[in-house]
């Protein structure tokens, strides 16, 4: 059984060839980034509802959930894309777009439009 037999997920290391060492550990670091990302979006909805703060409670309540469903979303990303860009490095193609960096900056964009508004209304 080869090396690349052994390891998870068998989808990215059964094919292609191995990539520059390098190459994998950033794609490793940028994995543990958007990982890093899904903690603070988490903590920030979860800050957003437990702190009494000038905000509308509607519009805090619904900037809280926005946040939350972020950093629920933000793994998903990071998994997905490492997957992509592991088996782009394999295979010798060009590397993928991020699959959820959009609708991702779309939700905090907002999540930040109804802090505001809650902060003028309340």
């Amino acid at each position: 059984m080869a090396v690349g037999d052994r390891r998870f997920p068998r989808r990215v290391y059964g094919s292609g060839s191995e990539p520059d060492v390098r190459f994998s550990l950033a794609n490793e670091r940028t994995y543990l980034a958007w990982i890093r990302t899904s903690l603070a979006l988490l903590a920030a909805g979860v800050a957003l509802a437990a702190f009494p703060l000038p905000i509308e409670p509607g519009f805090r309540t619904a900037a809280s959930f926005v946040l939350v469903a972020l950093g629920v979303l933000a793994p998903v990303q990071a998994w997905l894309g490492w997957m992509r860009v592991e088996r782009a490095l394999r295979a010798g193609r060009a590397l993928p777009a991020p699959v959820l960096g959009g609708p991702l900056a779309v939700g905090v964009l907002v999540a930040g439009a109804l802090m505001l508004v809650g902060l003028l209304v309340g």
